[in-house]
């Protein structure tokens, strides 16, 4: 059997991740208990592989309801929803035997609509009327899971005013490798808990990808590594990006691209810098170009304002624009011909992304050492110390052995390699045994000086003694290592 299947969760207990929408979505459940709640149908949001469906399966099985479900392989138009889910919503419940039960007994039975922001193609014709009915006339409990909420709502206004929204997130790592792990045991396979580690963050919040690249890894296998685990290949978005920037400017038909960025795991701000990168190129003509940094501007600005508001429903608006919007630009009848280019900006990122993690890491220690915020480390402080430390070779080892520095991170400060010459000098000075000899000769001149004073009863040698210890000791010495 399939492990996705055989781990199945049972109950929403043993749903992996989003505790918040899991105990929204069992308070619901509990308010048919006293009656028709004033919200009768809720709708389930996010990407898929996140747990929707397998909460909503749950929930059912905790509450002891029967299921009508609907999904997009099913005939779903307003006939069939009209026969099926209707009627069941109002009059019978179903149980598992295939045997009709009075509502009035008690029993409820869940109508489960899956990819209910599909519903309304050519072969739903009608449906909109008939969600509509059901969503406010129901007497049993609704579930309506979709992964573009925008796509329903703005078809069936009624399920954004008379529905209770519950959102679900990617599962984090540490949740993943927990129940990656358990399913492991009861398999029993030895699976490093690096291997487990990289499992998860490849399937990228993807339970179901996660347990599926787990069964893969443990087929034929007694003990599953990092190393094994390092083989599999992330999710890939390029394919789906370079087919969201064809449909975006080669094909006319706007909307479906708005559709197919829904289906790419993906944010937008990574939309916005492949079609900021491709337009100069996909619209040779210069009408058709500045239409095209119109809308991509004004979807900028939605997009400034969800960071600044924390409201996330401008990203409809902004998807809109940079999909549609851009797409329905172009006036003329002039094509491009060349290929589509990725996004320089991301290229740009990922090879400094060593180099950043150094500075973060410099301008860390330098604010603990120094006693003030990393930002003013990084906006005033760093240029100076960068000059000081390329410039003088004592300062160089003095904030090299202050600041506990790793060779990577001296070599930034010199802009140097950290396998340069100089990077190598400084590290050889701060562990040869030489340097550790100039302050224990310091320390046994000052026993003796203590020791001398103590024995003599005449206090006239004491002050002698000094003159020819100040004479004797070079005035070149005095430097940043004596402060």
């Amino acid at each position: 059997m399939d492990w996705t299947e055989k781990y199945r969760p049972q109950s929403l207990d043993d749903v992996v991740g989003n505790p918040g929408a899991v105990n929204s979505l069992r308070m619901w459940a509990d308010s048919w208990s006293k009656g028709i709640p004033e919200m009768r149908a809720v709708v389930l949001i996010g990407t898929p592989g996140i747990g929707k469906t397998t909460s909503a399966e749950a929930l059912a099985k905790d509450m002891g309801w029967d299921i009508i479900e609907m999904n997009a392989s099913d005939q779903r138009n307003a006939e069939a929803i009209e026969n099926i889910a209707i009627l069941g919503s109002k009059f019978k419940t179903f149980s598992e035997d295939g045997t009709f039960q009075d509502t009035k007994r008690g029993m409820k039975t869940l109508i489960l609509l899956d990819e209910a922001d599909n519903f309304f193609g050519n072969a739903d014709r009608g449906a909109i009327p008939v969600i509509t009915k059901l969503i406010k006339e129901t007497k049993q409990p609704v579930i309506l899971i979709v992964n573009d909420f925008y796509g329903l709502t703005r078809k069936c206004s009624a399920a954004k005013t008379d529905t209770l929204q519950i959102k679900f997130s990617k599962a984090k790592t540490v949740t993943m490798v927990k129940a990656l792990s358990k399913i492991a045991e009861n398999e029993g396979v030895d699976v490093d808990v690096d291997a487990l580690t990289v499992i998860a963050e490849k399937a990228n919040g993807d339970m179901r990808a996660a347990v599926r690249n787990l069964e893969s890894l443990c087929l034929g296998q007694t003990r599953v590594t990092a190393e094994m685990a390092s083989q599999l290949s992330e999710r890939d978005k390029r394919s789906d990006m370079f087919a969201l920037m064809a449909a975006i400017f080669r094909s006319s038909d706007p909307m479906a691209a708005r559709k197919l960025m829904m289906e790419i795991d993906t944010d937008p701000q990574e939309v916005e810098l492949w079609v900021d990168e491709n337009i100069p190129y996909e619209y040779p003509d210069t009408g058709d170009m500045v239409r095209g940094f119109e809308k991509l501007s004004r979807a900028d600005l939605f997009l400034g304002r969800v960071h600044r508001r924390q409201y996330y429903g401008f990203w409809s608006y902004a998807s809109d624009l940079m999909t549609a919007g851009v797409g329905s630009a172009r006036m003329s009848n002039k094509h491009s011909h060349d290929y589509i280019r990725n996004a320089a900006y991301l290229g740009k990122m990922s090879r400094s992304k060593s180099v950043r993690a150094t500075r973060k890491s410099v301008v860390l220690k330098l604010a603990v050492y120094l006693h003030t915020s990393s930002k003013r480390v990084d906006l005033d402080i760093l240029q100076y110390v960068k000059y000081l430390a390329a410039n003088d070779e004592g300062i160089r080892v003095k904030i090299t052995r202050e600041l506990e520095l790793e060779p990577e991170e001296l070599g930034f400060l010199i802009d140097k390699k950290p396998d340069s010459k100089d990077v190598k000098s400084v590290f050889a000075i701060i562990e040869a045994p030489a340097s550790e000899d100039v302050p224990v000769k310091k320390t046994k001149a000052v026993v003796k000086k203590a020791k001398e004073p103590v024995n003599q009863t005449d206090p006239e040698p004491v002050k002698e003694k000094p003159k020819p210890a100040d004479d004797s000791k070079p005035k070149n010495q005095a430097s940043l290592f004596d402060f």
